[in-house]
């Protein structure tokens, strides 16, 4: 495929991908909670970019251009597994499983933060992420997810709701795993 794209098209691409590789990971891991799937999707896309991106006119929208395909490709993947598998028909393992941490060296907190957004409805988990892990505006994020401006800050609103709700039963069960270490007088050191 590089023998057929001029040089710097590929120079174009390797930078493109270099830029954007980890934020749409991880725009796909929260949408599949699963890191293979993610891998599988982010590379689709940017197969995808690699057959079509010469036809966007412009390049500063090149960002945006990635996650919009990623979720319609994510959204097209969805609708043929359900044509194969309704989901009711799988135990509830198999129907979420646990996504990882995304990065480990950020720390059990924001391990936490992840954990939780995976726990919120998908259809409020994409905003969330596009507009606080991405930093895309409300009309960017209505262009990809095409719905109305109104739509995305009302999904953001109720996201962040769940997310909060879900938050504070992670805290609740983090502190009861909490093990006191009270002066104990049955053990003294010497």
């Amino acid at each position: 495929m590089q023998d057929s794209i001029p040089c710097m098209a590929v120079d174009i691409f390797n930078q493109l991908v270099d830029a954007h590789y980890t934020p749409l990971f991880r725009f796909a891991l929260s949408l599949t909670k699963n890191s293979s799937d993610a891998g599988d999707l982010t590379q689709q896309t940017f197969f995808i970019w690699a057959k079509q991106g010469h036809a966007l006119r412009e390049t500063a929208k090149a960002k945006s251009w990635l996650f919009t395909t990623l979720y319609r490709e994510f959204l097209r993947g969805r609708r043929r597994a359900e044509r194969v598998t309704a989901l009711e028909d799988l135990g509830p393992a198999e129907a979420d499983p646990v996504a990882p941490a995304v990065d480990v060296v950020t720390g059990m907190d924001a391990s936490l933060v992840v954990e939780a957004l995976q726990e919120v409805d998908e259809v409020y988990r994409a905003p969330l992420t596009l507009f606080y892990m991405q930093d895309f505006s409300y009309k960017e994020i209505a262009d990809m997810l095409e719905v109305p401006i109104g739509t995305v800050m009302s999904r953001l609103s109720r996201g962040k709701a769940q997310l909060r709700a879900a938050l504070a039963r992670k805290e609740t069960e983090a502190r009861h795993k909490v093990v006191s270490f009270q002066n104990n007088p049955a053990r003294k050191l010497s």
